[in-house]
């Protein structure tokens, strides 16, 4: 099993601000006043200018940046040790009461989103990686979807199986349902999802620098099903699933409880993990590390990323907002951005 990668040129990197109620704009200018960020990417933040300044103030940092009138210019600027800005109007400081949900805040997001997806098809931009977002403010602003990643799938004409990875430092996580209930978590598990999200991780492992992943499938039921007497997923799609992945020479092994799981992933006998729904791989990702975790949007024509905790509105405004995640998830960006990958061989 491989898969063919190439390094592109310096991969542009688009950046957002997120909700403009939360504390995504503080965390950008945190982002971009660390040494050597615009090193190994050609960054372009986008974004209203008002916001970008309220950002800086909050974070008590002044970043240089120039200014570019469209994606399709940054490229070719003749200084990339600064990041570009690419100055929007989506919102103004009357319409954000901060801390809050609220409806211009999510159709903002929205917009600077399409505009990021928009260069992306068009080939002037590489990766995206977004500041924290609101789901509810999204959804109150025009979101049509059960969240961002089915609107990003939409968007860029996705066909084909997509899903959000979880990463923890050298840890990445998939899952076979997401944002539903859980009492319909069951009805969303069959082969062919598995197959596709345990394909998809160790392909999208390997687009970011990982050369040989191994991957374990977490079981569904208590104690993995204790043999069908607490549960026959295990025996009657889980188990022909990871069959089907070995025979197709993926190094994938399971089903496992996933009460334990973790604790093998932890020791680095796995590199990624496909849990069987949403609560099963996040509790133990952000128990494990919170502050670093990162969200990958899995399957996209497009590398998308974003820090995995949220708009933290109880502690916006207040400059303490920890950076290490959107760290992370702008390294993993500008990692999976900087390859041209090519579709896998011997399936």
């Amino acid at each position: 099993m491989s898969q063919q990668t190439t390094s592109t040129a310096t991969p542009v990197i688009a950046l957002t601000l997120g909700d403009a109620a939360g504390i995504g704009p503080e965390l950008i200018a945190r982002l971009l006043s660390q040494p050597g960020i615009t090193a190994n990417a050609n960054i372009v933040l986008v974004g209203d200018p008002w916001l970008w300044q309220d950002g800086q103030a909050i974070a008590r940092q002044t970043v240089a940046t120039q200014a570019v009138s469209s994606l399709a210019e940054v490229r070719g600027r003749a200084d990339q040790r600064l990041p570009a800005f690419l100055a929007v109007d989506t919102i103004r400081p009357e319409q954000v009461q901060r801390s809050q949900a609220q409806a211009a805040c999510g159709a903002a997001v929205l917009r600077v989103l399409n505009l990021c997806m928009d260069g992306a098809k068009r080939g002037e931009v590489d990766a995206i990686c977004f500041a924290p977002l609101n789901k509810q403010a999204m959804k109150l602003g025009g979101l049509k979807h059960e969240d961002e990643l089915h609107h990003f799938a939409e968007y860029l004409g996705v066909t084909g199986y997509f899903c959000e990875f979880n990463t923890l430092d050298d840890l990445w996580t998939s899952r076979v349902s997401s944002h539903i209930p859980l009492k319909d978590a069951a009805s969303m598990l069959s082969k062919e999802r598995i197959v596709d999200a345990a394909r998809l991780i160790y392909q999208s492992l390997q687009a970011s620098g990982t050369a040989n992943p191994k991957v374990a499938i977490a079981a569904f039921n208590p104690h993995g099903g204790d043999g069908g007497l607490c549960g026959r997923e295990e025996i009657d799609i889980i188990e022909p699933a990871v069959r089907e992945l070995r025979a197709s020479g993926f190094p994938v092994d399971g089903p496992f409880p996933a009460d334990t799981i973790f604790l093998k992933a932890r020791d680095g006998q796995y590199q990624a993990i496909v849990t069987m729904y949403h609560d099963q791989g996040q509790i133990a990702i952000k128990l494990m590390g919170f502050s670093k975790g990162v969200t990958v949007q899995g399957g996209l024509p497009v590398p998308i990323t974003t820090p995995a905790h949220g708009t933290a509105y109880d502690i916006a405004g207040q400059g303490v907002a920890n950076v290490n995640a959107t760290l992370n998830a702008f390294q993993i960006a500008q990692r999976m951005g900087g390859r041209l990958t090519a579709p896998p061989q011997g399936e």
